[in-house]
């Protein structure tokens, strides 16, 4: 039998291991999104970017909402 303790190191293990990996694929698509800024290579206008930015920064924004709503408990009365 797991006792809770183990069950909890288990889960905590988990969530820093992929974690992790997701944060470090995350900031290397950045990585690769900010070679697009090479204007030898490519072409595009400030209403481009501007666009490009405002859905990661609501993307970044979404995630975090995520996790402060994991800590509050949702209910539902009609």
């Amino acid at each position: 039998m797991v006792s809770p303790t183990t069950k909890r190191l288990s889960k905590a293990n988990a969530f820093k291991e992929i974690a992790a990996k997701r944060t470090i694929r995350v900031l290397d698509s950045l990585r690769l999104l900010g070679q697009c800024a090479n204007r030898r290579s490519y072409e595009y206008t400030d209403v481009q970017v501007q666009k490009i930015f405002r859905e990661i920064r609501n993307a970044v924004r979404d995630t975090e909402n995520h996790f402060k709503d994991s800590k509050r408990e949702i209910t539902f009365n009609l």
